[in-house]
């Protein structure tokens, strides 16, 4: 699926035309994240894959064959996509669980519905961070070690005013609101918001985005290390049935904030 995602973007920057990318989602959620049917050796197999971000080495033995493997899928797609060369935008609703952040985190924009519910596992799974950590930037430091170490969901009107979500709309308007503030976009010069997209993407490398992401990279495998020699396994067995049963109690709150308002 990460596969034919990029292939999607590409067609987009192929097509002059395309001015706006949206990133959004069919069915009751945006994404219930990475494949809980580990281990993911198996799940996320590379054979005959061609690697998008100038990686490899996915069958090596030991640790060398998974850090590649999520080098290639987990980190090196997210900052593939992050560096698009024209503006995106993630359309969200229901559950953003895990991996569904890496999708969503690389867009310039988000727009979410009121019913949207974010969640960071991966502290039941004993791995401390994800892939691509850029948590910090998303939401402030406090608001990160609060939902790594307890788990805690945060639902869109606490997400749009960490910043994390640039609008909130009812479930019902989501997507003519994103179109319209894709039309938006649409209509201004096209070089202007790309060099706009540049300058805000190196001003968060020179605040140390990049640097602080791909060396989280390295503490994410070192977690994967330590899994495997407790329980044979990338992550803590006993994290999968605690987060699948959190996700489904989630209650969502509906505000019904408008777009381009504040949350009450």
């Amino acid at each position: 699926m990460l596969h034919e995602l990029d292939d999607a973007y590409l067609r987009a920057l192929r097509d002059e035309d395309v001015r706006v990318i949206i990133l959004a989602a069919d069915g009751p959620d945006f994404s219930s994240g990475h494949d809980l049917t580990l281990d993911s050796t198996d799940t996320y197999d590379m054979t005959g894959v061609t690697a998008r971000t100038m990686t490899g080495g996915f069958t090596a033995a030991g640790a060398e064959g998974w850090y590649a493997t999520e080098e290639e899928l987990f980190l090196g797609l997210c900052l593939r996509w992050r560096d698009i060369p024209r503006p995106t935008i993630a359309q969200v609703h229901g559950r953003v669980v895990g991996g569904g952040l890496l999708l969503m985190w690389p867009c310039d924009l988000v727009v979410a519905a009121d019913d949207t519910v974010f969640t960071d596992p991966v502290g039941a799974f004993g791995c401390g961070i994800g892939e691509y950590f850029v948590q910090p930037w998303e939401m402030g430091h406090r608001r990160t070690k609060e939902m790594l170490f307890t788990g805690e969901s945060i639902d869109a009107v606490d997400a749009h005013a960490l910043g994390m979500v640039n609008r909130v709309v009812p479930r019902a308007e989501l997507e003519a609101e994103t179109l319209a503030m894709a039309e938006r976009i649409a209509k201004r010069p096209t070089f202007g918001v790309r060099l706009a997209k540049r300058a805000v993407n190196q001003t968060l490398d020179l605040q140390g985005q990049r640097s602080a992401v791909e060396a989280a990279f390295g503490l994410h495998h070192l977690a994967h290390s330590h899994n495997r020699e407790l329980h044979d396994s990338l992550v803590d067995p006993a994290g999968i049935p605690l987060v699948r049963e959190e996700a489904r109690s989630r209650a969502v709150r509906a505000p019904g904030v408008r777009l381009g308002t504040e949350p009450s």
